[in-house]
């Protein structure tokens, strides 16, 4: 990268910083747009649960399939459900569904605003003293903040149904036993880390959303580039939060 690509990098990230300390500033003054947040929340998390359901599942299925296996050569297939469930609940759950929510939601997010953008529609809003900012951009990522830890659980539980229902394709294994051995491998330190990054994982995706479409250049070209490099920047985000986490909770003690 040579100087030019390090000032553009330098300015961005100040750009991004920046524009969370703005966040911060607007979202803890009154008035609060609490019906445009709820409306957010129905948009962003209600309207994601069919792609992360059917995500969650095909996932859940997969890891099962694909690993049993390697545990039938050591006789282990007893491990197969608590092999499955610390996997999508510690790293597998919170990943794949902050990266579908990136390019659902964060692509919508940053369309949605840079068209606004491009078509005067917030310096219309400036005008008519309405702060866009904390309608717009607070009320995004207020809501997606809330719902990605929700849409997680919603995921990991119906990942470990679908593990559930590839064991019994070639074993009978009844539900009770199954919830046990997966209650059995999980312990205090593998949901709670999971769950917590979770809410980190939402909150860059709608900021980084928010950014690139309030910050679009003019022009449609401007505003299918702010939209794909929403999901691009948001989900190297997620890996580089998912990286901190790991380190952190190492250091707490709690892998």
């Amino acid at each position: 990268m040579n100087g030019n690509g390090w000032k553009a990098f330098l300015e961005e990230v100040g750009g991004i910083g920046s524009f969370a300390g703005r966040f911060f500033k607007e979202g803890l003054r009154p008035r609060y747009e609490w019906q445009e947040f709820f409306r957010q929340c129905y948009i962003i998390g209600y309207k994601s649960l069919p792609l992360v359901g059917i995500t969650a599942a095909i996932m859940g299925m997969v890891l099962t399939i694909q690993s049993r296996p390697t545990l039938e050569e050591f006789g282990a297939e007893s491990w197969l459900p608590g092999m499955v469930a610390v996997s999508v609940i510690r790293e597998i759950g919170p990943v794949i569904t902050a990266l579908i929510f990136a390019g659902k939601i964060g692509s919508s997010i940053g369309a949605e605003l840079g068209s606004m953008k491009v078509t005067e529609q917030i310096d219309a809003m400036e005008v008519s003293g309405t702060n866009p900012f904390k309608f717009l951009v607070v009320t995004r990522i207020m809501a997606a903040t809330v719902m990605l830890p929700v849409l997680v659980v919603f995921a990991d539980v119906l990942a470990l149904y679908a593990s559930y229902l590839a064991i019994n394709l070639k074993d009978v294994v009844s539900f009770k036993l199954y919830t046990n051995q997966v209650i059995e491998y999980l312990e205090y330190s593998d949901v709670l880390p999971a769950f917590i990054k979770t809410y980190f994982f939402g909150f860059a995706i709608g900021l980084i959303g928010c950014y690139k479409g309030y910050h679009s250049k003019k022009g449609t070209e401007g505003v299918g580039q702010s939209a794909n490099s929403a999901v691009v920047v948001s989900s190297l985000l997620i890996f580089v939060i998912d990286l901190i986490a790991v380190q952190i909770t190492d250091l707490l003690g709690f892998n």
